[in-house]
C-alpha cells in the first residue's frame, strides 16, 4: 500500500480548528448593538468588547499559526530515510 506524505497529519487539523473555533468566540464577543444617531449605547466602549474580545482573536490566531507552522511528528523512525522495514508475518515465526 502506498503511503502518502501530506504536510499536516490529523493533529494539525484538529488544533487549526480548534484556533478557528476561538477566532470565531472573539468575534461574537466583539459583536452587540451600536450607537445611533439619536442614542448613545455605552456599551459600545464595554471591557468585553475592547479588551477581551481582541485578546481572544489574537490567541485564536496565533494557535492557528502554530497548527501550520507544527511539523507532524513520523510514525516509523525508517520513514524518514527512506528505508522501509519489512513486515512480521506469522509465517516468519515457523522458520
Amino acid at each position: 500500500m502506498d503511503k502518502r506524505n501530506f504536510a499536516f497529519d490529523r493533529v494539525n487539523y484538529i488544533l487549526l480548528a480548534i484556533g478557528m473555533a476561538v477566532v470565531v468566540v472573539g468575534f461574537v464577543l466583539m459583536s452587540g448593538g451600536g450607537s445611533t444617531e439619536t442614542a448613545f449605547n455605552p456599551d459600545v466602549f464595554s471591557a468585553r468588547r475592547i479588551k477581551v474580545a481582541p485578546v481572544v482573536c489574537l490567541a485564536g490566531f496565533v494557535s492557528m499559526i502554530y497548527a501550520v507552522a507544527r511539523k507532524p511528528k513520523d510514525r516509523a523512525a525508517g520513514s524518514a530515510s527512506g528505508e522501509e522495514k519489512p513486515l512480521k508475518t506469522g509465517a516468519d515465526e515457523l522458520d
